[in-house]
């Protein structure tokens, strides 16, 4: 999609940290850090939300990334929280499905 933010981070129109990335998905550190450790987990795919997701595979895919870069990133031991917001009222900021994952420090519920 031509004018989402994440669609050009994954275009490379607009740079970012990337720390992983497989052929259907990106990851890449948050320009704005809750956590020591917070990253975003997002297909390449445009979804808007989790509430848009046809294809089950494709959140079955993300997921399984997720974990397989939470593991690369060393949270394996310690723990990690995986966040979704969805929808205005969920707190999504970008029309773009996408997966926090925050470590470095013991999380408290529920968040601030």
């Amino acid at each position: 999609m031509a004018d989402c933010l994440f669609c050009k981070i994954i275009a490379r129109e607009i740079p970012a940290e990337i720390i992983a990335e497989g052929d259907d998905y990106l990851a890449f550190k948050d320009i704005h850090p809750q956590a020591p450790v917070h990253f975003l987990v997002i297909p390449k795919l445009h979804i808007q939300s989790l509430a848009h997701v046809a294809d089950p595979e494709t959140l079955l895919a993300t997921m399984g990334a997720i974990v397989e870069v939470a593991r690369e990133q060393g949270l394996d031991e310690n723990g990690y929280r995986v966040v979704n917001n969805v929808g205005k009222y969920g707190g999504q900021t970008v029309n773009h499905i996408h997966f926090h994952v925050l470590s470095g420090r013991r999380l408290t519920w529920p968040p601030g």
